[in-house]
């Protein structure tokens, strides 16, 4: 899962979760915000390498994924610093 990472990033088609329309699966790359957030982010269960389903993103307000098997509303500034590789 993290060559996918390895091969987006290297493309430059690595792209932060809140530029992901709705329907479309990725796998979480790297977090790039502080180590605050980093630690909630990670509780919640975005560690590099899960798969992450994008429910909603309607451009304004919240962003509801699915991270393993478990729905989770994010923030937009959260959701910028999540990079995913979509597949």
């Amino acid at each position: 899962m993290l060559d996918s990472c390895l091969v987006a990033q290297s493309a430059g088609s690595a792209r932060t979760l809140d530029g992901v329309p709705a329907g479309v699966t990725g796998v979480v790359c790297r977090l790039l915000g502080g180590r605050g957030l980093a630690s909630r982010l990670l509780a919640l269960g975005f560690t590099p390498g899960a798969e992450v389903t994008v429910v909603q993103n309607r451009g304004r307000g919240p962003i509801i994924v699915v991270v393993r098997e478990v729905r989770v509303a994010l923030g937009r500034g959260a959701a910028q610093k999540i990079e995913v590789a979509v597949r």
